[in-house]
């Protein structure tokens, strides 16, 4: 089964937005997923995204 593809809502952040929290987060989970999420938005695959921010890509799920 391949999976669904990544939707995001654009509409309260954007990828530079994003990143910016991100510095600025203490808890690295929350940090972590939040980097992912902006090259998700600037159109990076699931699994590439989570490979950029060093997760899996399991932990984008939903």
């Amino acid at each position: 089964m391949v999976g669904a593809a990544l939707a995001i809502r654009t509409d309260l952040a954007s990828p530079a937005r994003l990143r910016a929290l991100a510095r600025r987060e203490r808890n690295p989970r929350m940090s972590t997923r939040m980097l992912a999420i902006a090259s998700a938005l600037e159109g990076k695959s699931r699994a590439e995204a989570a490979r950029l921010a060093g997760m899996e890509r399991q932990a984008l799920r939903g």
